[in-house]
């Protein structure tokens, strides 16, 4: 057994090139809002709640497919669901009527079961709860999914700009930005409203089960190389990027040619979890530097 890579699936004599486009920009484009907000829930110790959200969103898709909701136009029960418990969420924490990570614990725990269930009642196939939980195949994205993600993935980066020194103020000292006279609630769900679109925009390609890596790794691993707020956020930013781009590659590319068969069979993995290989790789090689600049500077 042979294993190599064939980049012929860019010549479009598989499939058509426009796919590979799709999954490209939606990827990208994910994984820049995910890793620049994961850089604050990280800061906050609420990076579990990006965590509660992709369970939530399982259940979402299960609702929608209980519903009969075509899979184009699922994101209009997704976002408000997500969102809601995203606001939910921040609201235990805030109140103290439950820690932080055992109310994400609680709510990732009991909506995968309720939507697994809702999935049976809704007598989906396996392949649909699979896709689901780790994202479908890069087959499946069409032009429709690339514009809603641009255009949410625009409005999320634009207000993540705008309000970036509030953002930046209440991740850090929040008791500042009370005397400043700022909301610190409002800046708070705005955070979680920001994670709960970036969420549902990355789950039909990563999963609702993988997305939360793209919040939680590239935020760490940039952490680990970088000493300054500004930088860790571009430097996230531009880990979760050459990850995805990475991933991406070896999972189109993936060839195991068999003795047995006289023809190679393109093996295409999944896009979600090899890029989330790729994340943790980075993420051990940042800690292999951390550790040879401790030992220099010690």
């Amino acid at each position: 057994m042979s294993i190599y890579f064939d980049f012929s699936v860019f010549s479009g004599e598989f499939f058509p090139v426009s796919v590979l486009i799709y999954a490209l920009v939606v990827g990208v484009l994910t994984g820049i809002c995910a890793s620049l907000l994961g850089v604050n829930l990280v800061l906050k110790r609420y990076s579990m709640i990006g965590d509660g959200l992709s369970h939530v969103g399982f259940l979402a898709l299960a609702l929608a497919a209980l519903l009969g909701i075509p899979t184009a136009q699922n994101i209009y029960i997704t976002i408000p669901v997500v969102m809601a418990a995203a606001f939910f969420l921040m609201w235990l924490s805030d109140s103290g009527k439950l820690k932080g990570d055992a109310a994400t614990a609680l709510v990732s725990v009991g909506t995968v079961a309720v939507g697994y269930i809702i999935f049976a009642l809704a007598e989906a196939g396996a392949a649909e709860v699979c896709s689901g939980l780790f994202g479908a195949s890069i087959l499946t994205m069409n032009a429709e999914d690339m514009w809603l993600c641009i255009i949410l993935c625009g409005v999320v980066l634009l207000l993540y700009v705008l309000f970036f020194n509030r953002i930046f103020a209440v991740t850090f000292d929040e008791g500042f930005v009370k005397a400043s006279g700022l909301n610190v609630k409002a800046s708070n769900l705005l955070l979680s409203a920001l994670t709960a679109v970036t969420v549902v925009v990355g789950m039909k390609l990563m999963g609702s089960i993988m997305i939360s890596a793209l919040i939680v790794i590239p935020a760490i691993t940039s952490m680990r190389l970088f000493k300054t707020f500004r930088s860790v956020v571009l430097g996230s930013a531009v880990i979760s990027v050459i990850c995805f781009l990475l991933g991406f590659m070896f999972s189109v590319t993936f060839v195991v040619s068999r003795p047995d068969s006289y023809v190679s069979s393109t093996v295409m993995l999944p896009v979600g979890a090899t890029v989330v290989c790729f994340n943790v790789l980075a993420l051990s090689v940042a800690g292999i530097v951390g550790k040879i600049r401790a030992r220099r500077s010690a």
